[in-house]
């Protein structure tokens, strides 16, 4: 039997040489590539791309003299330098009108959600000045407003809860969140620096949607404690353990004036919403009606005294400016491996969010956002923010689209924010002594329909019901267990569609399209055409590994076997005498997949057939290089399929001949 290695002198006849010495050389190329680079340079070299100033490559770097070196690099770091070389006038007039105006909807919602994080109020304020701060001099997102959120201090309070009690040791409790914040921070900047962001992406958008709905409702029925105004309440997060509370508060602890008051101010700023987002020149309404709610709710406590009534209020807010917490960093405790933990989810959660917020906002501007630089900047103002008395920041949705409305330019309209809480932190927290509690609830209330999207939950139903096993999962893991169940339930189903797209064997059998050189799956395109004698089969896996290697060569065997029976069958003499494996997809293999292979083609070997294999992957050629497959199918390795399927017609000619 001839072989693709040993074509004759007529077969030369009947191919003009030029062409065979073309295809030759094309195997060459793909048999004697340069050599992959090692994980050491992978690593190295995507901290350079995270680092370096875009728009500048590696090589042209090196050309540079060490000023213009030192300059670019300071300028990836740090992105605001770029910012202020066009930085003019007007675009600081917008940009102090949307930090103002982003102060009035922040201030009243930090305080709101240090209280969902069981922190003092004072501790949701630090958090909107240094994050801010740091962001502005590394990110990259021009729109995006950075703070404390919802889901982040819910996520926060129900897991470290579970190591401290925020009510019988505050002081612990305030240490282990602080710690937390640092571990999220690292763990951040490092998924960005070694451009692990795809990581995150394990916590799909599917089960993002699914996450945040559940979580709206679970802070939702947390926030009726201070609506109603009731002392006593469970710390579970699950439906049922709060539905509990709240039935059996509501037959003894409640106060009725402290809820009307409560549901009063919630109604007014949702109407103040819903007039902004009727009309977008009051945008300014929904975003102000937060503060003005404080501000009236206050006076009305203050003048009728009504804490007297029993209304609770928050009392004291401490005066000053973010405190080092340094000393309160805890590396040695009993829970380190715990917090460590939280904040690995913290930080997976909160990237999450900032990144689709960012990203979202970006695209409405026309321009792109480097995620991997967004975690480095997301990790160092989180640690910055752990030293600094502040617990998780990252993107908020309806702040970020506040700030969007009113104009903003550049990230200036963070630092302008975080200027105005200073400000307020040094000469107006005393004024809120009387603030009642139920107003930071309806605040935190009014902010929760915006993390319930029916209609994308809806989208992902129609699209991909596997998509939405993963939101659904999410959602309901958050609304009858915990966090962490909703998160293992997401990131779970997250992998078995990997598993089942990625790793799972796929084949698929190729034919040509008439009058092309192309080879397409035949059940897709009904009109590719099969060539006689040669079956051309896809491997359609990523990976060719352990799970699933000899499942692969089972298919192909039987592909092999079906074949033939069809060509007995229809006395069409069906032998096949070549099989071409496409591996396109295949981008790497392991020892098991060679072995297979190996395998496979003593099988083919044994029945009097021959294996090509057609457009290897870099690592998959090394790989197969370096095990001697190629040597053991002499050299059966083409550019193309149809190249391929050239060699192979040009054997059986010479066989006939």
């Amino acid at each position: 039997m001839a072989s693709f290695a040993t074509e004759t002198g007529s077969v030369e006849a009947a191919e003009p040489v030029s062409e065979k010495n073309g295809r030759a050389e094309r195997s060459q190329w793909v048999l004697n590539p340069p050599e992959p680079p090692g994980l050491w340079r992978v690593l190295v070299g995507s901290i350079r791309k995270t680092v370096v100033s875009s728009g500048n490559s590696i090589k042209s770097l090196k050309k540079k003299p060490t000023p213009k070196k030192a300059a670019l690099f300071l300028q990836g770091v740090f992105p605001i330098i770029r910012l202020f070389r066009n930085y003019k006038a007007t675009k600081f007039k917008k940009d102090v009108l949307a930090g103002l105006t982003l102060a009035s909807l922040c201030i009243p919602q930090s305080i709101g959600y240090a209280t969902l994080a069981k922190l003092d109020p004072q501790y949701g304020l630090y958090t909107s000045v240094v994050p801010p701060l740091v962001y502005a001099l590394m990110g990259s997102s021009r729109e995006i407003a950075i703070g404390p959120v919802a889901v982040v201090s819910l996520l926060l309070s129900s897991m470290v809860q579970e190591l401290e009690d925020p009510l019988s040791n505050p002081v612990a409790y305030r240490k282990l969140v602080f710690t937390a914040t640092f571990f999220a921070g690292v763990f951040q900047a490092a998924f960005g620096l070694f451009r692990l962001g795809f990581l995150v992406e394990f916590f799909s958008h599917a089960a993002t949607v699914g996450f945040m709905a559940g979580a709206a409702i679970v802070i939702g029925l947390q926030q009726l404690k201070g609506l109603l105004g009731i002392t006593y309440f469970t710390n579970k997060t699950d439906v049922a353990s709060v539905m509990k509370a709240v039935w059996g508060s509501v037959h003894h602890s409640w106060n009725p004036h402290t809820f009307i008051l409560g549901c009063s101010f919630l109604s007014f700023i949702l109407m103040a919403r819903y007039l902004g987002r009727r009309n977008k020149k009051l945008f300014w309404l929904s975003a102000i009606a937060p503060l003005v709610s404080v501000i009236l709710s206050t006076l009305y406590v203050f003048l009728t005294r009504a804490d007297k009534d029993g209304v609770k209020i928050i009392r004291h807010i401490k005066t000053g400016l973010n405190p080092s917490s340094i000393h309160q960093l805890q590396f040695d405790g009993p829970h380190t491996g715990k917090v460590t933990k939280i904040g690995l989810i913290a930080a997976a959660v909160a990237l999450a969010e900032a990144i689709a917020v960012g990203r979202s906002f970006a695209s409405i501007k026309g321009y792109h956002i480097d995620g991997n630089r967004e975690m480095v900047a997301m990790g160092c103002m989180n640690v910055a923010g752990s030293l600094t008395s502040c617990y998780v920041a990252t993107g908020s949705f309806s702040r970020t689209a506040v700030n969007f409305s009113a104009g903003c330019e550049t990230v200036v309209s963070n630092i302008i924010m975080a200027i105005t809480v200073v400000l307020s932190l040094e000469l107006l927290t005393r004024l809120l002594y009387f603030t009642p509690v139920a107003i930071l609830a309806s605040i935190v209330l009014s902010a929760l329909p915006g993390l319930i999207d029916l209609n994308e939950a809806y989208n992902i139903w129609k699209v991909d019901k596997l998509d939405f096993l993963a939101c659904l999962g999410a959602f309901l893991g958050m609304l009858f267990a915990s966090v962490e169940v909703s998160l293992l339930v997401a990131v779970t189903i997250s992998f078995v569609q990997i598993i089942m797209s990625s790793i799972l064997p796929g084949t698929q059998t190729l034919g040509r399209l008439p009058g092309t050189d192309t080879f397409c799956d035949v059940n897709q395109y009904p009109m590719a055409v099969n060539t006689p004698g040669i079956l051309i089969i896809r491997v359609k896996s990523v990976i060719l590994c352990f799970v699933n290697a000899n499942l692969v060569r089972e298919r192909i065997m039987k592909w092999v076997t079906e074949e033939e029976e069809k060509g007995v069958e229809s006395n069409t003499g069906g032998h096949i005498q070549f099989v071409i494996l496409d591996m396109s997809c295949l981008m790497n293999i392991d020892t098991c997949g060679i072995a297979s292979l190996e395998e496979l083609h003593k099988e083919l070997v044994s029945h009097g057939k021959e294996l090509a294999i057609a457009n290897p992957g870099w690592q998959v050629i090394h790989k197969l290089r370096l095990a001697n497959f190629t040597g053991k199918i002499r050299g059966s390795v083409f550019l193309t399929v149809a190249e391929a399927v050239d060699a192979s017609l040009n054997v059986k000619m010479a066989t006939a001949i």
